[in-house]
């Protein structure tokens, strides 16, 4: 194991941990900043765990689109002349004029992968696949005083440890599948975020029963897919609902995601902030799109009119234990409404549950001490998004995500992405410049004083 020292090494102005679509984001902010100062680049490397770009692989089910506008995507509310918007990669592909055409505001998950892989193609210089960061710390740049760097390690995949030193982290791991209490993931039972490649390596043929568990927008796309792709197999929604809830898209709802929200809910009252959640949430959380809704009641009447029925929806349901009996899967189901029990066997079972914010603790350790926590015991985040210090620390921790209880309901999400990561960007090339100020100006005084 070779562990690399930080006085041989460059020092980074920032670091990025994780390069999914938000330090991607940041990424083309922190260019478009050179592009615009050459003289003062910004010394930047991200560090993914992946072996290569991907973003929710196994959801790109097909004819699924973004629940957002084309416009919300890297980089075009921050900055609309920028080279990495959607409609430049659009006309790099020489499919501008067709997907006008098209008419359609919100395109196909797979196209906006398509889009994200092709801006990360341009940072390949910039970005280390295959490594994971296992640990912040905290250092000095003349091995004494107040922390002012942060000594970051890595971890490649053929177990070699090394470290990278940088005056900023910006930690974007992304959020973390989970599944209930007691149910642990096999080849039988799996998370939505790993579905297609789960689903891909069966023999349909041998996908008889299959079960989806969750209200969501990927329990419904799942149980369509399936619906659709097993034509022989019986499929059961559980639902823990009444049934699914629509996602209100509507103008003034959607206004909760505008940047300007962010201020708002950051600098608001806690009645205030409780309202955005009481009254908004159903923009994102625990609803389906309408299409898809109508969709799937459509292939339910279908089955009623034809007399033949394999789509089943268990409403007011819970899933109260999975067990594995040789082969078989078993699921026991408990009825909300009069507590009844019954025993389904599935050949797989599918956990839409949802996930768990981004906590950076973990990479943090002992550090995390230095970082004050709210009376709820979760980080304070400062309006750039970093982490609120409790000492003289000038090295910055930055989060994309896991700031929904400072900044709102748009922080995990792509709708503020371009804004969020130019805020970001901003705030580390400000500090730098204070920086750099604080250490030139006793030469100037004592320049003037001469």
């Amino acid at each position: 194991m070779g562990i690399t020292g930080r006085r041989d090494q460059e020092i980074y102005d920032v670091v990025g941990i994780g390069f999914g679509p938000s330090n991607l984001s940041l990424a083309i902010a922190l260019e478009e900043h050179g592009a615009s100062a050459p003289q003062h680049p910004v010394k930047s490397h991200f560090f993914e765990r992946q072996p290569s770009f991907g973003w929710h692989r196994n959801m790109l089910l097909p004819s699924t689109t973004m629940q957002i506008s084309f416009l919300k995507d890297l980089a075009t509310f921050r900055n609309p002349m920028s080279r990495f918007s959607f409609v430049s990669y659009l006309h790099a592909s020489n499919r501008l004029v067709q997907f006008v055409n098209n008419q359609d505001f919100f395109p196909t998950r797979q196209e906006f992968h398509q889009y994200l892989e092709w801006a990360a193609a341009g940072f390949g210089d910039r970005v280390t696949y295959g490594a994971e960061v296992t640990s912040i710390r905290p250092a000095t740049e003349d091995g004494s005083g107040t922390p002012d760097l942060l000594e970051i390690e890595v971890r490649t995949g053929d177990g070699t440890t090394s470290r990278v030193t940088a005056r900023n982290v910006v930690v974007s791991t992304g959020l973390v599948p989970r599944l209930p209490e007691g149910v642990t993931a096999d080849e039988r039972v799996w998370h939505s975020s790993e579905f297609l490649g789960r689903f891909n390596a069966q023999d349909p043929d041998g996908l008889k029963s299959v079960a989806v568990v969750g209200a969501g927008q990927s329990a419904a796309e799942i149980t369509r897919f399936l619906y659709d792709s097993l034509p022989h197999a019986q499929v059961c929604a559980v639902i823990p609902s009444y049934g699914y809830s629509v996602a209100d898209d509507t103008p003034f709802a959607n206004e909760v995601f505008d940047p300007g929200a962010v201020d708002e809910y950051y600098f608001g009252t806690e009645q205030g902030r409780d309202a955005f959640w009481r009254y908004h949430r159903n923009t994102n959380y625990s609803v389906v799109d309408a299409d898809v809704i109508r969709a799937l009641y459509q292939r339910s009447y279908d089955e009623q009119v034809r007399g033949s029925r394999r789509l089943h929806f268990r409403s007011l349901t819970r899933v109260a234990e999975v067990k594995r009996v040789e082969s078989e899967t078993r699921v026991m189901l408990r009825s909300v409404l009069d507590d009844r029990t019954d025993e389904l066997a599935v050949d797989a079972l599918v956990f839409a549950s949802g996930y768990d914010g981004l906590d950076p603790a973990h990479l943090l350790g002992d550090f995390d001490r230095h970082f004050l926590r709210d009376a709820a015991g979760r980080h304070r985040v400062e309006r750039d998004y970093r982490l609120v210090t409790a000492s003289e620390l000038t090295c910055g921790v930055y989060l994309q995500g896991g700031t929904e209880h400072t900044h709102g309901l748009s922080s995990a999400l792509l709708s503020n992405i371009a804004v969020r990561s130019g805020e970001i960007a901003d705030s580390i090339v400000l500090r730098r410049a204070e920086r750099e100020l604080g250490r030139t100006r006793p030469l100037e005084e004592a320049s003037s004083a001469a």
